[in-house]
C-alpha cells in the first residue's frame, strides 16, 4: 500500500494520483484556480504550491504525482502568505461588487478566504457582452487562468479562446474577435462551467441565483444519454450542469442538454385533457377524456376488431411507460398493432445486427472512443447529431487515433480525418464491399478469428471478388485509390471502431448497408474486444428503450418474439394474447389510406410531421374515426387530425429509466412538479386500462413496481434494480445483482452460435433517381440546435441561434441556377412543394443538396418520397430527387 503524509496525517493512494487529487478526495482544500480536473494540469496560477519533503522549491499540487513515503506540508505560514500574494495580484482590479454578489464562486471564495479585496480602474470597465443568447462575457472580471480556453480544446474541442497580446495588454478574446455570438462557439457552456469568476456566466445564473437543489437525471434529447444535474428554485429548473463522474459524459453537454429546457415553461403546453367537438377543442376532465376514449375503442373494436387499432409508443417516454404501452395493446385491446418512432430511423440496424450478430444493439461502450486506433464513421454528422460522442471522438483523433469518415458531405469530422471518403448519396453497399475486396485481396483479414468465429467464409470470398475498388469507384464517386488506403488503415490499426447513423439506414437498401458493414468488422476481428465494434447512434433519448421494451408488432419485451413466446407472456401476465401479426408503422399508414385501420392513439411522436410524402399520410389520417394525442403540445398531428388529446409530463416531472445507445439502463428523476391536470404516460395508460376493465393488469402505483416487471419479463435486466443505477447506470446484458453489467458484447460467442454469418451483400439502386425534371438529389439530416420535429427546441432560446431548415447547395450549383446566399427558393419532387432559405456550402456535393426537418414552417417531408427499406420499410429520407427554383417576384401593379 502506498502512502504519504500531508500535514502530519497519513494517507494511502494509488500510482498516478495527483497530490490534488488526493487533497480534493479528502476534503483538504487549498486554491487551485486554474485547475478543473477534466483538463490537463497547466500550473499556470501558481496558488496550488505546496511544500514536498521539506525542499525549499515549492511544487504545483495540480500537476506533481505522489509518491511512496512522500511529506507533504500545504498550510506553513509561508506557503499561505505566498498564496495570499497571488491571489490579491489576480485581484488586482477585479470588481468586488461580483465578489459581494457571488460568493459560493470559486475565486471568490478564496478571496474572501484570505480577506482579499479588489478595485477597478477606469482603464479596466469593460461593456459586457450579453450577444448571445445564453451565455454573458465581462471580461472585467477575467482573471487569465486560462481555464475556458483550455476545456473549449480540450473537452470541446471548438478553440473558440484564445490569448491576445502580452504583457498588461493580455486578454483573452474569442475566435470573432468581437461580439461573442460572432464566434465559432456550438454553445456548449464548458466555459462558462469552468470559469472560476464570472467573466464568463450563464444567463440564467445571472438571472435566478443560487439553487435551492439539485438533483442528479438523465438528458431529454438524444440516444447518448448523457447525465445531468438540474438546479431547481421555488420548484422551477433555473439550470443544468454536467454531472462531472458520468461515464458516458465525462462532464460535458451540449447546447440542447445544457440550455434547451425552457419548453417546460411554454406559454402554449398543453395543460388539460381536451376532446375535440364541432371542430373545435374543448377543455374536460381526465375522467370523461378516458371515458370518451375507452368507450371509442369498445365501439370501434366490436364494429371492426381489434387489429382495426393501433397504438404507438414514444421515444421520449421511459421504459417503464412504454413496456405499459405495448402490455395495453396486447392486453387490453388485444392487438399486435404496437409501433414506436425506431422503425423510422434505426430499425434496419436492429434488423441487420439481429440477423447476423443475434443483438440488434451497439456492440462497445462509448469508453472504447478513447481504446481504438481507427474510428470509422458512417453516415452520422456525428458532431451535430450526437455532439458529446462527437466530442469524444474529436479528442480521441486529437490525441493520436485514425478517423475514417464516410460521409456524402465535408461534415465538421472530416476536417480531422485521415481519409474522408465523399461517397455519392445512397451507395455504402458498394463502397464497404469494395473495402472487403481490398482487405481479402491484400490479405489483411484476421484468419484466426474468421476460423474461430466466422461462417460463409468461401461463399464470400467468392461473392467479394467481383466487388473491385475500380468497380466501386464508378458507381460511388470516390476514388479507388482512397478506397484501397481507407480499407488498409481500418483493418491494419486496429482495433477499429464504427459509428454509424441514419445517413446509413434510411436507404432501401438501409438493412443491408449495416450487414455490409458488420462484414468489415468480422473479417478483420474488430467484433467482442475493447476498442471495436458496430456501434449505431440512436436518435432520440430512449428509442433503444422503446424498441426492446416490445413497441414493435413482432416481438414482446426483450425482443422476444411475438411468434414464439406468446404462451411465456400469457403466463407472466395471466391473460390471453393476440397471435395474428401485428402493423409496422408504415403498414398502419398503408391500412388507414385504405380505410381500414379505424383508430390510433400516439404517444410522444408527431407522426404526420415526421412520415415522408406527408399527402399520403394525411389521406391515413383524415380516414380515422379516432385519433388519440398524448404529448406535452399540439403538435402537427394534433392541430390536423386529433379528437382527442391528452397532456403528459415532461421527463422532468416523473420518474423512470431510459436506455441510452451503448445500452446503459439509467434512472431518470421527478425534478419538478407537473402542472396540476398533467399526468405521466403510465399513470395514463393505467387509468384507461381501468376504464376499460383490466385494473388487474395494470394495478401499478410507481416506475419502480413496473421496471420490476420488466426484470421478471426480460433476464438481461434482471440484475438491474433501481438501488444500483442511483448513479451512472449499467448495461445489459445483466442477469444478476452481483453481474457487473456488460460492457462489450460478443467477446467469445454470439447469441446465435459460436460464429456469425457473412452476408453477401449486393447492390440495388434506389428507384428514385434524378431526371431532367428533378436533377438535384436532396439528403436530409440534423442540426445542433434543433431536434427531430422541433417540438422542445422551437421553443426555447435555441430558435435564436439557429432560426429555421435551410437549402445547402454548392457555390457552383448555386451560381448555375443564379441563386443569392438567404434567397427563398421553391424546392419541388414528385410529391410536394416546399420552400426554404439558400444556404452556400461547399461542404455538399455538387448535385445534391441538404436540409433538415425540424421546421414545421417548412415542413420537409411534404416532399420526401415513399420509398422503403426492403427488410423493415423504414422510410428511404435520405434520396429524393428534386428541382430547385427561384421565387418568382410579383409586381404591384
Amino acid at each position: 500500500m502506498l502512502s504519504v503524509k500531508i500535514d502530519n496525517r497519513l494517507f494511502s493512494f494509488e500510482a498516478g494520483t495527483t497530490i490534488l487529487e488526493l487533497l480534493q478526495n479528502n476534503a483538504i482544500k487549498i486554491p487551485a484556480v486554474c485547475h478543473d480536473s477534466r483538463l490537463s494540469s497547466s500550473s499556470v496560477c501558481r496558488s496550488c504550491l505546496v511544500k514536498v519533503n521539506g525542499d525549499s522549491h515549492w511544487q504545483p499540487s495540480c500537476s506533481t504525482l505522489l509518491m511512496d513515503r512522500m511529506v507533504i506540508e500545504t498550510t506553513s505560514p509561508e506557503i499561505e502568505d505566498y498564496r495570499k500574494g497571488i491571489l490579491a495580484m489576480m485581484a488586482k482590479e477585479y470588481p468586488q461588487s461580483a465578489v459581494k454578489k457571488n460568493p459560493d464562486k470559486e475565486f471568490h471564495y478564496w478571496l474572501n478566504h484570505y480577506g482579499i479585496k479588489g478595485e477597478v480602474s477606469i482603464k479596466t470597465k469593460r461593456h459586457k457582452d450579453i450577444s448571445h443568447p445564453y451565455i454573458q462575457v465581462d471580461l472585467a472580471q477575467c482573471i487569465k487562468c486560462e481555464r475556458c480556453i483550455k476545456i473549449c480544446d480540450e473537452l470541446q474541442g471548438q478553440f473558440v479562446w484564445h490569448m491576445s497580446k502580452r504583457g498588461d495588454q493580455e486578454q483573452i478574446v474569442s475566435d470573432s474577435k468581437g461580439l461573442f455570438n460572432k464566434s465559432s462557439c456550438v454553445s456548449c457552456g464548458a466555459c462558462a462551467d469552468t470559469c472560476p469568476t464570472g467573466a464568463i456566466e450563464d444567463k440564467n445564473v445571472i438571472q435566478f441565483g443560487i439553487a435551492e437543489k439539485t438533483t442528479r437525471s438523465v438528458c431529454a434529447y438524444c440516444g447518448v444519454g448523457c447525465e445531468i444535474n438540474v438546479e431547481t428554485k421555488n420548484e422551477k429548473i433555473i439550470g443544468i450542469h454536467p454531472v462531472m463522474e458520468s461515464p458516458v459524459s465525462k462532464g460535458h453537454l451540449c447546447v440542447k442538454g445544457r440550455y434547451a429546457w425552457n419548453y417546460n415553461y411554454a406559454e402554449d403546453r398543453i395543460k388539460h385533457p381536451m376532446i375535440r367537438r364541432n371542430g373545435k377543442w374543448e377543455e374536460v376532465s381526465w375522467n370523461e377524456a378516458l371515458a370518451f376514449c375507452s368507450e371509442k375503442f369498445k365501439e370501434i373494436s366490436a364494429l371492426y376488431g381489434p387489429d382495426s387499432i393501433a397504438i404507438i409508443g414514444s421515444a421520449r417516454a421511459t421504459n417503464e411507460e412504454n413496456y405499459l404501452i405495448q402490455k395495453f395493446a396486447r392486453a387490453v385491446i388485444g392487438t399486435n398493432n404496437v409501433e414506436n418512432c425506431a422503425r423510422v430511423c434505426h430499425q434496419p440496424t436492429a434488423k441487420a445486427m439481429s440477423m447476423m450478430l443475434g443483438t440488434g444493439a451497439a456492440t462497445n461502450s462509448y469508453d472504447d472512443i478513447e481504446k481504438a486506433k481507427t474510428i470509422l464513421i458512417s453516415g452520422s454528422n456525428t458532431t451535430k447529431s450526437h455532439p458529446i460522442v462527437g466530442a469524444r471522438i474529436k479528442q480521441a483523433v486529437l490525441n493520436g487515433a485514425n478517423l475514417i469518415v464516410i460521409d456524402p458531405r465535408k461534415i465538421e469530422l472530416a476536417k480531422y480525418t485521415k481519409y474522408h471518403l465523399q461517397l455519392k448519396a445512397g451507395t455504402n453497399i458498394p463502397l464497404f464491399n469494395a473495402m472487403a475486396n481490398v482487405i481479402i485481396a491484400e490479405g489483411l483479414f484476421d484468419e484466426k478469428f474468421i476460423g474461430n468465429r466466422v461462417e460463409g467464409w468461401e461463399v464470400f470470398k467468392k461473392f467479394i471478388s467481383f466487388w473491385t475498388p475500380e468497380r466501386a469507384s464508378k458507381i460511388c464517386k470516390v476514388p479507388e485509390q482512397l478506397i484501397r488506403e481507407a480499407a488498409h488503415l481500418y483493418a491494419t490499426e486496429s482495433p477499429s471502431m464504427c459509428f454509424h447513423g441514419l445517413g446509413l439506414t434510411e436507404h432501401t437498401q438501409g438493412t443491408e448497408s449495416v450487414m455490409a458493414l458488420v462484414n468489415l468488422a468480422l473479417i478483420t476481428g474488430n467484433i467482442g474486444k475493447s476498442g471495436s465494434g458496430v456501434n449505431p447512434l440512436r436518435g432520440q433519448n430512449n428509442v433503444q428503450g422503446a424498441a426492446v421494451m416490445g413497441c414493435e408488432p413482432g416481438s414482446y419485451t426483450g425482443l422476444a418474439s411475438v411468434k414464439k413466446e406468446r404462451e411465456r407472456f400469457e403466463r407472466l401476465w395471466s391473460t390471453n394474447l393476440p397471435d395474428k401479426k401485428g402493423l409496422t408503422l408504415p403498414e398502419m399508414i398503408d391500412t388507414a389510406a385504405l380505410g381500414n385501420l379505424k383508430a390510433m392513439w400516439i404517444v410522444g411522436f408527431d407522426v404526420y410531421f415526421t412520415m415522408p410524402d406527408s399527402s399520403h399520410t394525411e389521406k391515413a389520417f383524415s380516414n380515422l374515426d379516432l385519433l388519440i394525442v398524448q404529448d406535452m403540445f399540439l403538435t402537427e398531428t394534433a392541430k390536423r387530425f386529433a379528437n382527442v388529446f391528452l397532456p403528459v409530463a415532461s421527463s422532468f416531472e416523473k420518474e423512470g429509466t431510459f436506455m441510452n445507445s451503448e445500452r446503459r439502463i439509467q434512472r431518470i428523476r421527478k425534478v419538478i412538479p407537473a402542472p396540476e391536470e398533467v399526468k405521466s404516460d403510465w399513470e395514463i395508460v393505467c387509468a384507461l386500462a381501468e376504464k376499460m376493465g383490466k385494473k388487474e393488469l395494470f394495478n401499478y402505483t410507481s416506475a419502480e413496481e413496473i421496471w420490476n416487471e420488466i426484470r421478471q419479463a426480460w433476464k438481461a435486466v434482471h440484475g438491474i434494480t433501481y438501488q444500483r443505477i442511483q448513479n451512472n447506470g449499467l448495461q445489459w446484458p445483466c442477469p444478476d445483482e452481483n453481474h457487473p453489467g456488460t460492457e462489450i458484447l460478443h467477446e467469445k460467442s454470439f447469441p446465435i452460435g459460436d460464429k456469425a454469418n457473412l452476408a453477401p451483400i449486393d447492390f440495388v439502386p434506389t428507384l428514385e433517381q434524378t431526371s431532367e425534371l428533378y436533377p438535384f438529389t436532396l439528403v436530409t439530416g440534423r442540426e445542433l440546435y434543433h431536434f427531430n420535429s422541433g417540438t422542445m427546441t422551437y421553443r426555447t432560446a435555441n430558435k435564436e441561434i439557429h432560426s429555421s431548415d435551410f437549402l445547402h447547395i454548392h457555390p457552383d450549383d448555386a451560381n448555375f441556377i443564379k441563386m443569392k446566399e438567404g434567397e427563398k427558393v421553391k424546392i419541388s419532387s414528385k410529391y410536394g412543394t416546399a420552400f426554404l432559405k439558400v444556404k452556400m456550402d461547399d461542404s455538399v456535393r455538387k448535385g445534391e443538396c441538404f436540409t433538415t426537418f425540424s421546421n414545421t414552417e417548412v415542413f420537409i417531408n411534404k416532399i420526401t418520397g415513399p420509398f422503403r427499406d426492403n427488410y423493415v420499410q423504414t422510410p428511404e429520407y435520405k434520396i429524393t430527387a428534386v428541382r430547385i427554383e427561384k421565387i418568382k417576384q410579383h409586381l404591384n401593379s
